[in-house]
This record gives C-alpha cells, sequence and structure tokens, in this order.
C-alpha cells in the first residue's frame, strides 16, 4: 500500500461504529481513533514475555501488514523484548533488530527459531544440578534455598555452555536461557521466586525483603524444570514462525547500526527511551546477573532534559534515514509520559524537520484498557499510558 492509500485509510477508519477523529494541533496533524485492538494476549503466543515498556504486537503489526510485502524488512532500532522483529518474522518479513542492552538479543533470538517442545527435557535433564556451585547469599530474599542452589547451577551451566557474547549458541540452551530469564521474579507460582511485582522488573533486595516482611512470606521451592518447561508450552502454544528471510541482530546503540546496510528496510516501527521514566538497568539487574552480563559499562541513557531527549531522537531518525529506503516508513511511537502534560510526539516532530523525511501525521491509538495501569492497581486512563502516539514519516 502506497503512502496515500495509507492516510486515506487511517481517516476512513472506523472501530465500534466510531470514525477516525482528523485535527491540527501546534501545526502537527493528528488522527485518532482505536486502531488496533486493546487486547492483551491476542498476538501470537511467541510474544508473551515480560519486559519494561514493550508496546503490544498489533502496533507492529498494523504497519508491517499495510506498508511492507512479504519478504521486505522490517526494522526496530530499540528493539527490547524483540516485538517488532517477532512480528516481521511471523509476517513472513526479515526481521533487522537492534538494542545497546545485550539482553535483548538473548529474549528475542531464541523465539525467532524455537525448539521443539520435546527436546527442551532431555538439555534440561543434562544439567548437573547437583554440581558445587557458588551462591548469591543476598538473593534469598526472592528464592528458596534449594531453590536458589539449582538456579545457581542452571545459570552456571548456561555461562559455561552459552556465555552472552557467543553469537552461534546451541537454540535449544539459547531457548533456556530465555525462559529462565523470564521467569526469575514474579508474582505467581508459575516464577522461581516469592511473590513480588513487577513481574517485567526485579525489585531491590532491599524492598523484596520489605514485601517479604509487610507480607509475612517465605520464599516457597519451586520446581525450575517444571515451570521451564510450562512456560515453553505456553510460547510455543501457537507453533514457530513460518518461513521469513534470515533475521539480522545486533547489539549497539541505535544512532550507529553498523550490522544494517544502507535502505535496507521498508519499514521501521519502534519506540525510543521515554526520557528518564525507565531505568533499565536498575529494573534489568537480576537478569544481568543471571545472563553474565554486566550493566555497568553499558551507556543505556537515562535523558533528564526535553532537549537532551530530542537531540538523541534527531540522531536516531538520522540513522533511519541512512537504513530505511526511499519511499519507505517509519512509525515512531512515544506513548505518554508525565500524565500525557509532556507530549513526545511533539519533539519528535521537531526532530525530523531538516532530515530527508516526509512527515505525514501523529497517530494516536486510543485505548480503554492498560495493563501497566492495572497491574499496579490504578484504575484505567487515569494514570500509565493510555495510548499510543505514532510519529508517521516517509522516507523521501
Amino acid at each position: 500500500m502506497d503512502t496515500a492509500a495509507f492516510l486515506d485509510q487511517l481517516r476512513g477508519f472506523t472501530s465500534a461504529g466510531a470514525g477516525t477523529e482528523a485535527l491540527t494541533d501546534s501545526g502537527i496533524p493528528y488522527l485518532v481513533n482505536a486502531f488496533w485492538t486493546a487486547g492483551q494476549r491476542q498476538g501470537h503466543s511467541l510474544h508473551e514475555i515480560s519486559y519494561r515498556a514493550c508496546f503490544k504486537p498489533q502496533l507492529p503489526g498494523f504497519f508491517i501488514d499495510r506498508l511492507t510485502a512479504p519478504g521486505e524488512a522490517v526494522l526496530d532500532p530499540f528493539m527490547g523484548r524483540g516485538t517488532t522483529p517477532l512480528q516481521a518474522a511471523l509476517s513472513g518479513r526479515r526481521p533487522l533488530g537492534n538494542d545497546i542492552n545485550p539482553l535483548s538479543l538473548l529474549m528475542l533470538r531464541p523465539r525467532l527459531a524455537p525448539p521443539a517442545l520435546g527436546t527442551l527435557l532431555r538439555r534440561l535433564e543434562a544439567v548437573p544440578w547437583d554440581a558445587p556451585v557458588a551462591v548469591r547469599e543476598d538473593l534469598l530474599a526472592f528464592y528458596h534455598p534449594s531453590t536458589l542452589r539449582r538456579l545457581s547451577a542452571l545459570r552456571a551451566w548456561l555461562l559455561r555452555e552459552a556465555p552472552p557474547e557467543r553469537t552461534d549458541p546451541d537454540p535449544v540452551t539459547d531457548w533456556l536461557r530465555m525462559v529462565a530469564l523470564n521467569r526469575l521474579t514474579g508474582h505467581s507460582p508459575g516464577f522461581f521466586s516469592v511473590y513480588t511485582l513487577p513481574p517485567n522488573q526485579a525489585t531491590s533486595i532491599a524492598d523484596q525483603q520489605r514485601i517479604n516482611r509487610t507480607r509475612d512470606q517465605v520464599p516457597p521451592a519451586r520446581d525450575i524444570i517444571a515451570i521451564i518447561l510450562r512456560k515453553s508450552a505456553q510460547l510455543l502454544r501457537d507453533g514457530p514462525p513460518g518461513a521469513h528471510p534470515p533475521a539480522l541482530l545486533g547489539v549497539g546503540p541505535a544512532t550507529a547500526m553498523g550490522h544494517v546496510a544502507d535502505a535496507a528496510a521498508a519499514l521501521a516501527v519502534t519506540s525510543p527511551p521515554f526520557l528518564d521514566v525507565v531505568d533499565y538497568a536498575r529494573d534489568n539487574w537480576l537478569r544481568c546477573w543471571f545472563a553474565g552480563i554486566d550493566p555497568a559499562p553499558i551507556p543505556i541513557a537515562m535523558h533528564r532534559t526535553e532537549a537532551a531527549w530530542e537531540a538523541m531522537v534527531r540522531a536516531s531518525l538520522a540513522e533511519l534515514a541512512r537504513t530505511v529506503r526511499p519511499g519507505g516508513h517509519v512509525a515512531f511511537e512515544v506513548g505518554e509520559v508525565r500524565g500525557g502534560k509532556l507530549l513526545l510526539e511533539r519533539l519528535v516532530w521537531r526532530a525530523a524537520e531538516g532530515l530527508p523525511f516526509v512527515r505525514l501525521a501523529v497517530m494516536v491509538n486510543r485505548q480503554s484498557f492498560t495493563k501497566t495501569a492495572k497491574c499496579w492497581g490504578v484504575d484505567n486512563n487515569s494514570r500509565g499510558t493510555n495510548s499510543n502516539r505514532i510519529v508517521l514519516l516517509r522516507r523521501c
């Protein structure tokens, strides 16, 4: 679908009988509607892993289906848990991904080529669960002693068999690490830990100790093998991705994606960090420990000012101008911050000025349900991210 036809479709879109609201604010054209479902589990089961500040697969799917053809490449320079590249693979497109956090690669890569469920138990049985291993006693705030010892044995085995810097790990081992990273802490018996919230980030040890005191709880013993197999079965419920061109994934800044060739992508769908709203290093400290990653030297930026954030966005858009082909598109999602008082899409709109893009519109997807807000016990549409705000660009 070309740009004009796509914009016409957005303007004529109806949802529950409501048409798209078109308006102009501060010189920026807006198109507002419920363009995709707010359902939390209506995407492919392989998407169902926890990661802070991730968007629903329906968001990249909306653009992939309309603005690309099978076999074309779709890029996300801030891929996080990998929603865009995975959706690209599920849609028969070529996944191109990048993130400065090496955890992103470990979370996405195994789901692009998942192993058969039957092979997982045999590999888990090969883990030397009873081998002597060093144990971090401070993690007893989260885990029963027997669980922590076995978790430490699994970690040591994974670091020997598939160190995080290895680019071609065994797919089964790679999968087991991904699932374990996703089950480290959470709010139900489906996680290795005692009760803690939220499941997509690790609280500090001191905060977990306070949670334990407040709830009068003691970490129970967990069956690590059973939890990994159960989560694997859930993820594989809808089957593996179909045939698609090989993925190309990298670790590094979004402003210098050396692994992506000029004009390689037909579409980029992405969402950058929102100012200093999310501290990825702090949230992922436990996952980094388990994966053997030192987060200290990773330059994950926390932009304290609007000017610094806008400068980062402009540099990222300049790299997208290099990697997205002429006639291709960029969907740059920014959500809401500070209760909707700061409209980041205006900063993105300004950052794109003078770059080889046509600024088409800001597309606002209204949501009637907010999982993040519910997770924190906040009434819908009062706090949290209640709309997706996407700056649409076309590469000249």
